[in-house]
């Protein structure tokens, strides 16, 4: 045991965040038994899950910062590995771009890692406690690795600026990938990260607090506006993937424990009903064989336990009580709140935000339910059915995990893995009594199921479906998708130019690096002519220039 202490370190948030790493793995498993079955390159694949899994734990656990390097720096190439194995015309693209921002990302947080080992002047990752405050000759250099290390936590977890390979793998590369990476592990490694830079290793300043906060609140905002809008059911839930991502740094970006433990709290909840959602619509579009929004329909009634996890984990990932996803948030927005005794304006607007994003959210996930599994179906869907167990089971289990986690919230995450992994007793104030709230919910619901039966089940008639004294079945052009729903949003001035101009790639930091490399080349391709005159002139001019920079430094 004292040969691995220079490595590696365990300690409650790194078991904990282990012990999540390995339970999605065996349940990505289990789901890609059936649904990968029957295509190609399976051996590899399995290959890829089971590597990312242990490299993943090696991360987590480790000490070293070369050890933490090599870990974290391969799983970005499995992750192009994994994603060019999807079937989609864009897959190759796809892993391309997701390599190039992640392995761009690692290569500022090496730069960072550098510069704390300077600063700290030692190998563990435990032991470079530093300042950005206290000792001002430090300071410009801890702050640049604070930010070094922190681009490569946020590309990670998908947040915003370097989000936008999220969606795109989450519309391309294999599903089971994407429930497994995007969805769940990068997210925890991705806030595992933040979390030892802001606990463990820098005390940052109120700036670098502020920040953080800004970027939690912008992100949550400008990444579910743009879920709102789409019509590919695994894009739109790629996005919701960054939005939830707000919520973790800003409850970490608060500072304070009951933040820290909120931003926790939802990392581990965002994987639960994240994974649960991809899950749970990939087994539909798997029957339905497309994730366009406006093709689907009808499925509450072919897949009903497929549609019973789904919502659940759609309420969830809403805030809807007593789910897990709302105790998190409840903590983020009580901590914001305790911020705001201490301060300004900030915390109101970053709650604010906060709120709206949960709105927005619940209002998209009304669209996404009611296109796939409540509208009237685009093409018959006689003989669908539930999927194979394998295809079952595992957001079976994620979706009881939302319950579970949010009934006994304070019992078990809480008490047992969120706590313990913060180190500081947290004040819970504005308590949520999760139990007693989801009793009295669950008697609201039965009393008024008994009314509901009573009133009007006994007397119903049935009828087809009609609108406006149409019978929809001899109308299909009248049927209603969820691809209508906001469709005026988009029809706002400002926000028309805003969506008009993602469509374009313009907030794309990738496209736009892309465009910019490529107008360099086309620059230097037109000097590069073929003709000798032409080379000997900027041969000539080139030692002229050397020469009189060697000349003038010298003088």
């Amino acid at each position: 045991m004292n040969e691995l202490e220079p490595y590696f370190r365990l300690d409650w948030l790194s078991g904990s965040v282990a012990a999540f790493v390995a339970g999605y793995t065996v349940l990505t498993i289990v789901y890609s038994m059936g649904y990968m079955r029957g295509r190609q390159a399976q051996g590899r694949y399995y290959g890829y899950i089971l590597l990312t899994c242990i490299l993943s734990i090696a991360a987590v656990f480790a000490d070293n910062l070369v050890l933490f390097v090599v870990c974290w720096g391969l799983l970005g190439l499995l992750l192009y590995l994994l994603t060019n194995l999807g079937e989609s015309p864009g897959a190759a693209k796809t892993a391309k771009k997701t390599f190039i921002i992640i392995g761009g990302t690692d290569s500022l947080m090496i730069l960072g890692l550098a510069l704390a080992w300077s600063l700290g002047g030692r190998p563990s990752l435990f032991d470079l406690r530093m300042t950005t405050l206290e000792i001002p000759i430090v300071s410009p250099v801890g702050v640049m690795a604070y930010l070094c290390l922190l681009s490569g936590a946020l590309a990670k977890a998908g947040a915003m600026p370097f989000h936008t390979w999220v969606p795109d793998t989450a519309q391309d590369a294999p599903l089971p990938v994407v429930a497994f990476i995007p969805a769940s592990l990068d997210k925890l490694l991705g806030i595992y990260l933040l979390v030892r830079l802001n606990v463990d290793i820098f005390v940052l300043t109120k700036g670098l607090y502020v920040f953080l906060m800004l970027l939690g609140s912008f992100t949550i905002v400008a990444a579910v506006m743009m879920a709102l809008v789409q019509h590919d059911m695994r894009r739109l839930l790629g996005y919701h993937a960054v939005s939830q991502v707000g919520y973790m740094i800003l409850g970490i970006g608060t500072g304070t424990p009951l933040g820290i433990a909120g931003g926790l709290f939802h990392m581990f909840n965002n994987s639960l009903y994240k994974s649960c959602l991809f899950f749970s619509g990939g087994a539909v579009t798997r029957e339905a064989r497309t994730d366009a929004l406006d093709e689907l329909g009808g499925y509450a009634h072919a897949m009903p336990v497929t549609y019973t996890t789904f919502l659940i984990a759609a309420l969830a990932i809403s805030g809807i009580p007593p789910l897990n996803g709302f105790v998190s948030k409840w903590m983020i927005y009580q901590s914001l709140a305790t911020v705001g005794r201490n301060s300004g304006w900030l915390w109101t607007l970053c709650l604010a935000s906060a709120l709206f994003g949960s709105v927005l959210t619940l209002a998209s996930f009304m669209k996404l339910i009611h296109a796939i599994f409540l509208a009237r179906p685009a093409r018959k869907i006689e003989g669908k059915k539930e999927t194979s167990l394998l295809l079952l089971a595992p957001h079976a289990i994620l979706a009881g995990l939302c319950v579970l986690f949010g009934v006994f919230a304070f019992q078990l995450p809480l008490g047992r893995f969120i706590g313990p992994a913060v180190g500081t007793p947290i004040d819970y104030p504005g308590d949520w009594h999760t139990l007693a709230g989801a009793l009295l919910l669950l008697a609201g619901f039965g009393a008024g199921a008994v009314l509901y039966i009573i009133g009007t089940a006994l007397r119903a008639r049935t009828v087809e479906p009609f609108v406006g004294g149409e019978v929809l079945e001899e109308q299909p052009a009248m049927r209603m998708s969820g691809v209508e729903f906001y469709k005026t949003v988009e029809e706002v001035p400002f926000l028309r130019w805003i969506y008009h101009a993602a469509s374009q790639k313009f907030f794309d930091l990738y496209e736009l690096g892309s465009r910019a490399t490529l107008g360099i080349s086309r620059m230097l391709s037109r000097i590069h002519t073929g003709e000798l005159p032409t080379y000997l002139a900027w041969c000539v001019l080139g030692i002229i220039v050397l020469l009189f920079v060697l000349l003038g430094g010298s003088a």
